[in-house]
């Protein structure tokens, strides 16, 4: 029996209930079927796509149109995943009303089921616009990859009391604003233990410790499919590269020698027909 739609009351009841909220990251549709057969809880269509699906250097320059023609195939493959369309660069930094029309085209055009976005109590009023709107967000706190330059780096965020001060107000506030959802990314655990103890909401982690209530993880870097760099808080379940680039090497051999195709993998015509030629 195939499992129900993963829904929001569904993710909340899970952190009442203590139980861990899966959710990892999809860019096509292959990709978010076998996520989908696996039960996983959440896919995001993450703005990482920019770098693992598409090449760039970072997650700053993908756009709209790209980041809703990764979440179409996304949403074409997922019966029962919960789906999160990731809200790029300057996709909503500039205004309330940009944000909640961008908003919009991911569930209206891509069919996601909520929208992402990095930042914390400075966007509050956006979060709010969109929620208002009808459009559920989960918010995204500590290491904002967008903001890579303005943060030094991609260094761990709330090390110091100052620091982990905001963090927590930000969490707060973003809950107040009427996120469903908050991912705390690069974060010193026990920051995000209590920020999961104080929300009533789930926090999902990403380098942030197991007391989350729930992880997320870039599926190239679980899949060993992204060898550019490999954060701390990754764990390489398989590395399917060199498994790849090996069978290419076999299938670029066997076609140059003439191994293949084999006869098994050609189709013949009849003797009769053949003579009519």
């Amino acid at each position: 029996m195939s499992r129900k739609k993963v829904t929001i009351a569904e993710l909340h009841e899970k952190k009442k209930e203590k139980q861990k909220i899966t959710m990892l990251t999809a860019y096509d549709y292959p990709t978010a079927r076998i996520l989908d057969q696996a039960d996983i809880d959440t896919v995001l269509v993450g703005d990482t796509g920019s770098m693992v699906a598409l090449g760039y250097e970072s997650t700053v320059p993908v756009t709209m149109d790209e980041m809703l023609f990764m979440s179409k195939a996304v949403v074409r493959a997922i019966k029962s995943a919960f789906i999160i369309g990731d809200m790029p660069f300057m996709s909503y930094q500039a205004s309330d009303e940009k944000a909640v029309e961008n908003a919009g085209r991911f569930i209206k055009e891509a069919g996601c089921d909520a929208v992402k976005l990095e930042g914390g109590s400075e966007y509050a009023s956006t979060v709010r616009a969109i929620v208002r709107a009808g459009i559920p967000v989960c918010g995204h706190i500590g290491l904002t990859p967008q903001k890579a330059t303005m943060l030094s780096g991609f260094k761990v965020q709330g090390k110091d009391a100052e620091g982990a001060k905001r963090l927590i107000q930000s969490a707060k506030d973003l809950e107040k604003a009427g996120a469903f959802m908050i991912v705390l990314e690069c974060i010193p655990d026990s920051l995000a233990a209590r920020i999961t103890e104080e929300l009533k909401i789930p926090t999902i982690g990403i380098g942030a410790g197991k007391d989350c209530d729930g992880q997320v993880l870039v599926y190239h870097d679980t899949a060993g499919l992204f060898d550019r760099f490999t954060p701390k808080f990754v764990k390489q379940y398989i590395n399917l590269t060199p498994m790849i680039r090996d069978a290419v090497i076999q299938y670029k051999t066997e076609v140059e020698t003439g191994v293949f195709p084999g006869p098994e993998h050609v189709f013949k015509m009849s003797k009769e027909e053949a003579d009519k030629l």
